[in-house]
């Protein structure tokens, strides 16, 4: 999954996701609850979260709760083309759009058949996007989610996994639409590079398009478990996931360089301060440093784990499973 924080919530959501989608509960304290994404705009902050909580602010001090949105499972992600078009994803492999910039949302898609979340949604424009999650979840749009076409990705499968569905799809159908449904790892994150788009995973996933998501190609693996965040410049790419795994490559190189590092917290997003050092937001209130190659941690009071965040005002506003938070990062 995107965070393992989500695990019990999986299981959690799932009478949810049988029922008919309604729209999320009008809550006083909306900026306080399970909040697991949050994006600025252009024009001001989103946040989504638990039980279809969409919340938005103009600088991150005071939140506002969206007005309508079309349904009360978890929402996971969430993404804008510009301050007026965005996009958010969840639980039932719900898609939700806004062209209000975050004030009111239509429902896109929503699958409870599936039982599968969707664990992140990538815009490129107003037209083309991407949603990614669990079992190799594969979602595209080119009319800006008016219609989503679902792919398997079977580039990314090892080879005796490749050959044993050709077997199945030639002599089993039904059995091989039962494996494709989950033979492939979860697509935890996708991000967009200068080289094209990047998606990482369990099972040490990472996989690259240099065609605008057509074709995908799986990298070598340098790591046998899951990643959960994905960020790059011109100069350096930076992968980590569990227990505070993390890998760093220069442009140019061909080899990860594992980081040393003495905390064991789960990284959940990555996000580069000033152009100068990475912030990596992590499990159990940890935040890691990174810069000119030394890893260094602080650890937040509370101990809530923070899911991502964004830098405005020389203030990181973070999404955490207990709200919005926010902490003044010195310049």
């Amino acid at each position: 999954m995107k965070y393992l924080v989500y695990a019990s919530l999986i299981i959690s959501g799932a009478s949810v996701a049988q029922e008919a989608p309604n729209n999320a509960i009008s809550a006083t304290n909306a900026a306080k609850t399970l909040l697991t994404d949050i994006t600025n705009t252009g024009n001001g902050l989103i946040a989504v979260g638990k039980h279809g909580t969409v919340i938005k602010s103009t600088s991150g001090d005071s939140w506002q709760q969206a007005e309508l949105v079309p349904t009360q499972v978890l929402l996971t992600a969430v993404d804008f083309s510009n301050e007026n078009n965005g996009w958010a994803c969840g639980h039932d492999a719900t898609i939700i759009n806004t062209t209000d910039g975050g004030l009111n949302w239509q429902l896109q898609q929503v699958k409870p058949e599936l039982d599968k979340p969707c664990l992140d949604i990538l815009f490129e424009n107003d037209l083309q996007g991407f949603a990614v999650g669990a079992y190799g979840m594969f979602y595209h749009t080119t009319d800006g989610g008016k219609h989503w076409q679902k792919r398997f990705l079977d580039s990314l499968l090892f080879s005796d996994d490749r050959d044993y569905l050709n077997d199945l799809k030639e002599n089993d159908p039904e059995g091989y639409e039962a494996e494709t449904a989950s033979i492939l790892p979860h697509f935890n994150r996708i991000e967009k590079t200068t080289n094209g788009l990047i998606i990482v995973g369990e099972m040490g996933l990472m996989a690259r398009s240099s065609d605008n998501g057509v074709t995908w190609e799986r990298l070598e693996e340098i790591y046998p478990g899951s990643f959960f965040a994905f960020n790059s410049d011109e100069q350096q790419e930076v992968v980590a996931g569990l227990r505070g795994n993390v890998f760093t490559k220069q442009r140019g190189e061909q080899e990860w360089q594992h980081l040393e590092n003495v905390k064991a917290a789960t990284v959940n997003s990555i996000i580069n301060y000033n152009n100068e050092q990475w912030l990596m937001l992590a499990n159990s209130g940890v935040i890691f440093h990174l810069q000119d190659g030394l890893l260094t941690h602080e650890q937040l009071a509370d101990g809530k784990a923070i899911l991502d965040g964004v830098i405005i005002n020389n203030n990181l506003i973070m999404a955490t499973e207990d709200g919005i938070k926010v902490k003044e990062l010195t310049p």
